[in-house]
């Protein structure tokens, strides 16, 4: 099938009990919300699961060896950085992650900082766990967002126990640079802190000259104050089947990981691990396919963006996410004001970000300009 084709011809996805899709129904409502794309998964993928359901067999399952191993190939060949298979926990999904990571670090009352605007489970998840989340909020400057060192260094204080970041970030889209992770890093080493590193987007690069740095790779020292969470579900739209991973190379740290969900996390799903373990092995050329496809979405948005003189947005550097400003449009909820005009997007104050608003353009062409096509109607006057 030619490139573009697979990802144009998208299956209709109204009456499969979608999240995203099931949220308007019966609505003249485009989705564009959740972070989940509209498009197929991997065809070795999909072989891989008609394989396993052919087998008929669905019992208690064990990760399987070759997970770890693939991973650590494919984490290798896109990232640059190389992992022992041992390092891994595999959990039933990245928000899981997060809330063992918060159990696992510190006590009730500790403090964890979160670089806001955020993806809604970083505000939420150290709460959830007895734990005080402190926003410090990111820079938005001429050149885009920036972490903002004064600010880190005011937000920490003796009950600080963990730094979370987004990595790439969800919703801004930024690539962080090495020197902006080693800025982190070192405010971690300092302060003793675990630095909890959601890189679930690493692989959904849009620019090739900012590529991802995973955290862990900026020395032996940073690594082993570092939890890594990543799923395939992001980069191969696999999020239903529930299977993430966390790699964390310091025993005493992976140790108490694993105790945090003891009892309460169950195993990860069968059908999950299958999916995982062909989309890290031969996943490669879709995924190619895809942020290629992606680039050109990204594109579309540009253009319409620049129709409308009360929208503002730096293009994200990777992901399928805009985060678009709408304060300059009026102080009404710009959510709202896009449901009005039929297009469902994600409310930027569960982001921390009132006045702003965040796009999924994970969909087919065709669709995506009936999108835009709204949100400048919604923004015309």
């Amino acid at each position: 099938m030619p490139d573009d084709l697979w990802f144009d011809d998208a299956p209709d996805r109204r009456g499969t009990s979608s999240e995203k899709w099931e949220r308007w129904a019966g609505q003249d409502v485009i989705p564009a919300w959740v972070a989940d794309m509209d498009f197929r998964s991997p065809q070795p993928v999909i072989d891989a699961l008609a394989a396993h359901t052919a087998h008929g067999v669905f019992g208690y399952t064990l990760v399987p060896p070759e997970l770890p191993e693939v991973l650590a190939a494919h984490l290798a060949a896109r990232q640059g950085w190389r992992i022992e298979p041992s390092w891994v926990v595999a959990i039933p999904g990245m928000v899981v992650g997060l809330n063992l990571a918060a159990r696992a670090v510190g006590e009730s009352g500790d403090e964890v900082l979160v670089l806001t605007p955020i993806y809604p489970p970083f505000l939420t998840s150290p709460g959830d766990q007895g734990r005080r989340m402190v926003a410090v909020p990111l820079a938005d400057t001429p050149n885009g967002w920036r972490i903002d060192a004064a600010a880190l260094e005011r937000a920490t204080t003796p009950r600080t126990r963990a730094l979370w970041l987004c990595s790439p970030h969800n919703p801004a889209g930024r690539v962080f640079t090495r020197d902006e992770l080693r800025l982190l890093a070192d405010h971690c080493a300092r302060h003793d802190l675990v630095l909890v590193s959601d890189e679930a987007h690493g692989d959904l690069v849009l620019d090739p000259a900012t590529p991802h740095v995973p955290t862990a790779v900026l020395g032996e020292s940073v690594a082993e104050r570092t939890i890594t969470l990543l799923a395939p579900s992001k980069t191969w739209n696999l999020p239903g089947l529930g299977c993430a991973l966390a790699i964390i190379p310091d025993p005493a740290l992976r140790r108490r990981f694993k105790d945090a969900g003891r009892g309460l996390v169950p195993h990860v799903n069968a059908l999950g691990l299958t999916a995982a373990v062909a989309a890290y092995r031969d996943g490669g050329p879709w995924l190619d396919r895809l942020c290629a496809y992606l680039r050109g979405n990204r594109e579309l948005i540009a253009q319409s963006i620049a129709r409308i003189p009360t929208l503002r947005w730096h293009p994200p550097q990777a992901t399928y996410l805009a985060w678009i400003d709408a304060r300059g449009a009026g102080p009404d909820d710009p959510s709202a004001r896009l449901e009005a005009a039929g297009l469902g997007v994600s409310d930027g104050r569960l982001f921390a970000g009132r006045g702003w608003f965040r796009l999924n353009f994970g969909c087919p062409r065709a669709r995506l300009r009936e999108i835009l096509a709204r949100m400048e109607r919604a923004f015309a006057s």
